[in-house]
């Protein structure tokens, strides 16, 4: 008798289908092309089959595939929560739409989940952690910091009226999954690596930022406030400025409530939506998957830019990568300068907190628990038109 209350994390039950339009389009497959992997998937059938035996469930081998996108693991709860306001939500297709119209499916746009300032909070993406990683020094001319330093050092800069820049490429790419991290590299038609590795990537986006507004001093220019990850030596070559306070982990979410003047960010969905909520401009540096959406929505929504991930031939790598290092430093120092972009933010922002957060998810929860209904289905203002999803040939 205890209600079921979902949480999509999501811009709404539309951004899977732009999510995986992107996974299709790096993966170089259509729809059709999927379906058929997994129909011939003899271990998914073998999968299958054994949930449903065990737990009376009537799972089938195109699961959230008809239509394609779909979560019908959300049609067994009260409601669904998602971590957007309503007007920031992705459209559906029709199709989509009507499936969760038909299936009375609710979802409430509550904003994003933000917990209390302090917080201890999962970090790092690595699958063998050895003792040395994550406990590198981080270097810059006072020695190391740990976080509680760090947020000082953040607060003195905004009383003095300093700029703070974040920086940050994520857990998973400065991780060591082998098709998206640290070593990881996209892949061609063929199925073989092309273009840069993750940590190609993180240093020339590092390097970028370092080239904007990297200084001999540290007390001088902006404070540079930049997450490494966990590997053992993140720079290689690379020599961070004085100005540049460097750590293996970042306590992301209260340097941000503290105040920044630009986030460089990779642009996954967490981080996404903690800049917005900031009201903070955006440079978005994506690997793959939805960062890729979500570098396209930071200018479409005009609270900043976007530097795509290269994806040069055999042979060019070196060259693409001084390309983007100089990109990266070209418009980071746009996004900070152009006071357009603070005014979106700003206005994301007020979206966002308007949805009413943690108190508004708790009151939704209450309510169910004492018996009451939930809010009436959005499901139709979510659409907003005959929306269609991009095809994985467009790229989402």
């Amino acid at each position: 008798g205890i209600p079921s209350v979902a949480l999509l994390p999501n811009a709404g039950p539309g951004s899977i289908q732009r999510f995986f339009a992107e996974l299709l389009r790096t993966s170089h497959m259509t729809e059709d092309m999927f379906v058929q992997e997994v129909e011939a998937f003899e271990p998914h059938h073998e999968a299958v089959a054994r949930l449903n035996a065990k737990y009376g469930l009537d799972f089938g081998l195109l699961t959230n595939m008809q239509p394609f996108g779909k979560l019908g693991v959300l049609t067994r709860s009260a409601i669904t929560l998602v971590t957007t306001c309503e007007d920031l939500q992705d459209p559906m297709t029709p199709d989509l739409a009507e499936f969760y119209k038909t299936e009375g499916t609710i979802f409430e746009a509550v904003g994003p989940l933000l917990d209390k300032a302090g917080a201890r909070r999962a970090a790092g993406h690595k699958f063998n952690a050895s003792e040395g990683d994550s406990k590198h020094a981080a270097k810059h001319t006072g020695g190391e910091v740990d976080a509680e330093e760090l947020l000082q050092r953040v607060r003195a800069a905004r009383a003095t009226g300093r700029s703070t820049i974040l920086v940050s490429m994520g857990t998973v790419i400065t991780g060591d999954s082998p098709d998206m991290g640290w070593e990881g590299r996209q892949k061609d038609k063929t199925g073989n690596p092309r273009g840069l590795t993750g940590r190609d990537l993180c240093r020339a986006a590092w390097a970028g930022a370092f080239d904007a507004f990297g200084e001999s001093s540290a007390e001088k220019g902006p404070l540079l406030v930049v997450s490494l990850g966990p590997q053992a030596d993140p720079f290689g070559d690379l020599e961070p400025p004085a100005n540049a306070l460097c750590l293996p982990v970042v306590p992301q979410v209260d340097v941000l409530r503290l105040g920044v003047d630009a986030f460089l960010t990779h642009g996954g969905q967490n981080s996404f939506t903690e800049g917005l909520a900031s009201g903070v401009p955006l440079l978005v540096c994506p690997g793959f998957g939805d960062q890729v959406v979500n570098a396209e929505k930071a200018e479409v929504m005009g609270i900043g830019l976007q530097v795509p991930r290269p994806d040069p031939d055999a042979g060019h790598e070196a060259a693409a990568a001084a390309q983007y290092r100089a990109d990266v430093a070209e418009r980071l120092r746009r996004v900070c300068s152009e006071k357009a972009y603070l005014e979106k933010a700003s206005e994301c922002a007020g979206r966002l907190q308007r949805a009413g957060g943690v108190p508004r998810a708790v009151e939704v929860m209450l309510t169910l628990a004492k018996g009451g209904a939930p809010p009436a289905s959005k499901v139709e203002a979510v659409m907003v038109i005959e929306a269609k999803a991009p095809s994985a040939a467009g790229g989402g």
